[in-house]
């Protein structure tokens, strides 16, 4: 019998190679589950897709599971924000940033001349359109369920593949004994995917000032000014958002839900307004976490949206409520009058 807790069980989108994979990485070191500090090193287990994770965490195979949400060229990730929207709920904890580089690999031996289609996942295409149109534009393309992924399947000892190239991460090219062909083949450099951790509902973490909170808003009956009604119970409180994108919900033709990134964390003031604000006027709203920043940036607070400004407000309505001279309210008090010469 062996004493000590069990290492955490961590899904991640594989085969091992993928970028999720290195974000999956950066995360157990920021959380100090990845062996160097004594602690347990946590298990790293691949998912054949994000779907395949989210389901895992919720049946509780998974402690947690690692997830790309939103990348700087393409946007939020239409698998992981329709995966966190429906379903049992799952909360975010944490997040990391990974830069975003691909190289052209193929099977040794291999020529340029000889690529007539290319694999890999939908946004890693999308990132080197640009790139493919002009030096291999008459190749075909075919989807793969990740990078590495693609990256496997032109391993020597695989079996023959439909597809001569993959776009991937060195890692996955050397992880697969690929020969790489062509490095730094994205469209946008400095290209940033930003993964979050998911796990079962749990408190938030801590407030550290530089905070991200994410949720899910479901519209109400469609109405003129319905946006802008979300929008004003984020920006009258002085709420800045971070990101915002609509989703179908699938139930019917154009009904949405908005996925929703807001600076700050449901412990400070103006954001648990806004939230508050927000449910009485959508459908549902989903919260999917309170969780610090992996860029640090700290949040810019406006004049009259600090957790004392609404303290002090709700004490001048408490003090009204039971008939009592606000705070301050003294004969006298008010606007200064003015005087002429």
């Amino acid at each position: 019998m062996t004493g000590g807790p069990r290492p955490r069980r961590y899904g991640y989108l594989g085969p091992e190679g993928t970028f999720t994979d290195a974000a999956l990485g950066l995360a157990l070191a920021a959380r100090g589950e990845d062996g160097a500090t004594g602690a347990p090193t946590a298990e790293r287990v691949p998912a054949a897709s994000v779907d395949a994770a989210l389901a895992a965490v919720r049946a509780g195979g998974l402690d947690a599971a690692v997830v790309p949400m939103e990348n700087s060229v393409e946007g939020g990730v239409p698998a992981t924000l329709d995966g966190l929207a429906g379903g049992d709920p799952l909360v975010v904890v944490a997040e990391v940033l990974v830069p975003v580089s691909f190289v052209l690999a193929v099977r040794p031996g291999t020529r340029r001349e000889d690529v007539r289609v290319v694999s890999t996942h939908s946004h890693a295409q999308a990132q080197c359109r640009g790139w493919l149109a002009e030096h291999l534009p008459d190749a075909g393309y075919t989807p793969s369920t990740s990078t590495a992924a693609a990256a496997a399947g032109l391993a020597p000892d695989a079996p023959a593949p439909s597809y001569e190239a993959a776009l991937c991460a060195r890692v996955a090219a050397e992880r697969y004994g690929l020969e790489v062909l062509a490095e730094d083949v994205g469209d946008t450099a400095g290209a940033v995917t930003r993964f979050v951790v998911v796990s079962r509902p749990t408190p938030p973490p801590p407030r550290t000032g530089a905070d991200r909170t994410t949720v899910i808003a479901f519209q109400p009956a469609d109405h003129p000014g319905m946006l802008l009604g979300l929008l004003e119970e984020f920006s009258s409180r002085g709420v800045n958002l971070t990101r915002i994108e609509s989703r179908p919900t699938g139930d019917a033709l154009g009904r949405y839900c908005f996925a929703i990134d807001a600076e700050g964390h449901v412990e400070d003031a103006r954001v648990a307004e806004a939230l508050l604000g927000l449910h009485r006027v959508c459908a549902q709203v989903r919260f999917l976490g309170s969780y610090p920043r992996a860029d640090a940036v700290p949040v810019v607070v406006r004049p009259g949206t600090a957790d004392d400004d609404f303290a002090a407000a709700r004490g001048w309505l408490d003090a009204v409520r039971a008939g009592r001279p606000p705070a301050g309210s003294h004969a006298g008090d008010g606007p200064v009058a003015r005087t002429t010469s």
